[in-house]
């Protein structure tokens, strides 16, 4: 127990200030608890004596009004601040998580399923969130409720007083063993939610296949058996936690009657006076209601343990290494030095050298899985190269910080991802604080602002998640509006012609024209018109560098190039789009 409640202290990090107060704020409303006992008592004195009167009512009164004022105020203030400390641990640590995932390889998101990497940041955060300090917080204060009163009842009979720390002694024993079944039960339970999330994102995401081949549930079996697994989980830690609470109830109840039982004996005996006989059976059904509820907000605790582990785990990553530079390059120049990389167990860059001149077009075409894509996600530092070096200005990437490298580079992928918010917002990713006119103006030079216009809200227009209600040409344009408004000297083209019909693509290259002007510009391309123009040509093929130089050079060379333009080979599987 003690285990957990340090675990939650130390996620709670930024938090601990509120959590203090929450628990001093539980203590005093322990306190004007017990006063109610002297209230009771102060009443059931006077009785007793036989001298009931208006001063004694009024101390009844008294005691009972700044008893019951204390609980309202102390409980609604402590409440405020577990709240402010359950949202804000989480918010931070959300926070974390996607600083985290910024500077991690990109090699970590095809190793991990991204439902498990969104199920962290949802659903087990969700559950400490809004269980680890309310919990917490409820559990101490029962605890601290619990003992209040038995100090109170071991300075009216000691006897007693010991019975109430027995009975406790025994709940704790019972709430260990509770403890012990979940931590089996919790860690299978999280493990199945985030399945749970995992096949459900999955199945959204591929909703176009689900209604394609009419994949219902039944045929759906990924998602049947995670709902199922889900359902079992949940089901087996609520079987697994229902015996500790009812034996939990058991104790608290008997020791209760046995508190009446044993006061109304003393009596009897001639060992304990009427007055206080009355108040240990009034105060037998009042010492352990706090109590009952931190038992049960225990087996909540285990869970939040569980995922307090599961968020944790991500801080095991390791990332990227940041280098000190926070200056600009010199030149934007770019140079590979003897590059090797691989992933997992395949060599896709071995040995590769070239230079890219500042201020210059390079063209980088191949077969599909040659080495192309990989090529660029050095540069932006996706991935570190296993050995070699890249430069860019003369320094390795490893040299700058991460913010200053990404700084100088603007990069517009095959596939675009559009966020669910308006044009204008999605444009100003490439410069958050951007005015209206400069994100207009960015659009205008990508030629998009013809066709944002016509929308009935224009650049406040929201589009779906991915923009799936926009076309391919469209959603390119504005990726290179994006760009144009980073201004970044640095431009990496992953095949943004592809897929793109005659008429949209003639508009891609007025756009692309218009952003590649006076800076340096890697492009993967595939179509005669993009690279025939390009300052260099270099033609990748099983991660080496088999041809360079330019167009009308490598045309007349017997090789892939001259092969692939002349249309006199076509190779299964190339693609020079395809991202490797």
């Amino acid at each position: 127990m003690i285990n957990v409640f340090k675990k939650i202290w130390n996620f709670a990090y930024n938090e601990h200030g509120n959590i203090k107060k929450s628990i001093g704020l539980g203590l005093l409303n322990a306190i004007f608890h017990a006063l109610q006992l002297y209230a009771i008592f102060a009443v059931l004195a006077a009785l007793v004596n036989g001298n009931p009167g208006k001063n004694t009512a009024l101390i009844a009164v008294g005691l009972m009004l700044v008893s019951i004022v204390g609980k309202i105020v102390t409980q609604y203030y402590s409440q405020l601040q577990r709240v402010h400390a359950s949202y804000f641990m989480a918010a931070d640590k959300r926070i974390q998580i996607g600083d985290k995932l910024k500077v991690v390889p990109m090699g970590y998101f095809n190793q991990n399923s991204l439902g498990n990497i969104t199920a962290v940041a949802t659903t087990i955060l969700s559950d400490v969130e809004t269980t680890a300090p309310v919990v917490l917080v409820t559990t101490l204060g029962g605890f601290i409720n619990a003992i209040v009163f038995a100090i109170v009842i071991l300075l009216f009979d000691w006897r007693i007083g010991l019975l109430v720390v027995a009975a406790m002694l025994l709940f704790l024993w019972v709430i260990s063993m509770m403890e012990k079944r979940t931590r089996r039960n919790a860690p299978l339970r999280q493990a199945a939610q985030e399945t749970l999330v995992s096949a459900a994102l999955e199945t959204i995401q591929g909703m176009s296949v689900v209604k394609a081949f009419n994949l219902n549930r039944d045929k759906n079996k990924r998602m049947e058996q995670a709902i199922d697994n889900s359902c079992k989980e949940n089901a087996s830690m609520e079987k697994s936690m229902s015996p500790y609470l009812w034996c939990q109830q058991i104790i608290l109840d008997l020791f209760s009657v046995a508190i009446m039982l044993l006061s109304a004996y003393f009596f009897l005996q001639g060992t304990m006076p009427l007055a206080y006989c009355l108040m240990m059976i009034v105060a037998s059904f009042m010492i352990f209601g706090e109590l009952k509820s931190a038992g049960s907000g225990m087996a909540t605790l285990r869970l939040a343990e569980v995922s307090i582990d599961r968020a944790n785990k991500l801080d095991e990553v390791p990332v990227m290494a940041e280098g000190q530079i926070d200056a600009p390059p010199v030149s934007h120049a770019i140079e590979f030095q003897n590059v090797h990389f691989a992933y997992e167990k395949r060599t896709i860059l071995d040995g590769v050298n070239f230079t890219i001149p500042d201020r210059t077009m390079t063209a980088i075409v191949g077969p599909s899985g040659s080495g192309k894509t990989t090529i660029c996600n050095l540069i932006a530092r996706f991935w570190d190269v296993n050995s070699g070096r890249v430069l860019i200005g003369g320094q390795d990437v490893k040299a700058y910080t991460l913010s200053e490298l990404m700084s100088n580079i603007s990069m517009v992928f095959q596939n675009v991802y559009l966020f669910a918010d308006t044009i204008e917002n999605n444009i100003k990713f490439g410069k958050p604080d951007a005015t209206h006119e400069e994100v207009v103006e960015a659009a205008r030079k990508a030629c998009c602002d013809d066709f944002i216009s016509a929308l009935p809200d224009g650049y406040n227009t929201l589009i779906g998640e991915g923009g799936a209600s926009l076309s391919g040409g469209e959603k390119k344009r504005l990726s290179i509006a994006r760009a144009m408004l980073k201004n970044a000297p640095i431009v990496i083209f992953d095949e943004a012609t592809a897929n793109v019909d005659p008429e949209n693509e003639d508009r891609l290259q007025t756009a692309i024209e218009e952003l590649t002007k006076d800076k340096t510009i890697i492009m993967i391309a595939h179509r005669l018109k993009t690279v025939r123009n390009a300052d260099q040509i270099l033609v990748v093929s099983g991660g080496h560098i088999v041809q360079q130089g330019k167009h009308d050079d490598l045309i007349k060379q017997k090789g892939i190039y001259a092969d692939f333009i002349n249309g006199r080979k076509q190779a299964i599987g190339w693609k020079l789009g395809a991202n490797n």
